[in-house]
């Protein structure tokens, strides 16, 4: 890829791609810098460093999270909604986990308060919970269920933590209907 071709977007979306492939946790200014067939040191041009830019991948993947999840919940409700979301979370889990890894990096407060994608996912998961009728402090303790359970099993199935000869789809749809009826009987709980 031509010099010319570099900015801090096209390095964010290609160091992204990269951590998809090697894991975020292998992403290296080398690896990249040998992405665009440049020297190490023509990257700080356009970010500060490896810490800059594992902070932007996290942003981005932030903000890539809270547009899918978003439009995976607009129009539904209950059950649909939170299939449709838990089916988002999945396939953006296990199918781009150096994003993933990059969504769990800890961003400064400065980060947070120039990208509003963590901010969004909060409210796309509230938004979710509505139809629920959950009100505070259920609805907190409700999101982190929620994501207590998607982020468990999509981690443990993207790292092959799950070894049963049973259909992980079948038992991913348990998950999500146990949910729902968790959610539907808030009250009762």
């Amino acid at each position: 890829m031509p010099r010319a071709r570099i900015t801090p977007d096209a390095l964010v979306s290609a160091a992204a791609d990269l951590a998809d492939e090697i894991g975020f946790e292998n992403l290296t200014l080398a690896a990249l810098a040998k992405r665009f067939g440049v020297r190490d040191a023509s990257l700080y041009t356009h970010i500060r460093g490896l810490a800059d830019l594992q902070e932007r991948v996290a942003l981005r993947a932030l903000a890539e999270w809270a547009d899918a999840l978003g439009e995976a919940v607009a129009g539904r409700s209950r059950y649909d909604a939170l299939v449709a979301f838990a089916d988002t979370y999945r396939a953006l889990a296990t199918g781009h986990p150096g994003r993933y890894a990059a969504t769990r990096h800890p961003v400064s407060s400065e980060g947070l308060a120039e990208s509003a994608g963590a901010a969004r996912i909060v409210e796309v998961c509230y938004a979710l919970l509505r139809g629920y009728d959950l009100s505070e402090p259920d609805a907190t303790d409700a999101v982190r269920l929620l994501r207590s359970t998607l982020h468990g099993f999509s981690d443990l199935e993207a790292t092959n933590g799950f070894t049963a000869d049973h259909s992980l789809d079948t038992s991913w749809r348990r998950a999500i209907d146990t949910l729902h009826h968790v959610l539907d009987n808030w009250s009762e709980i």
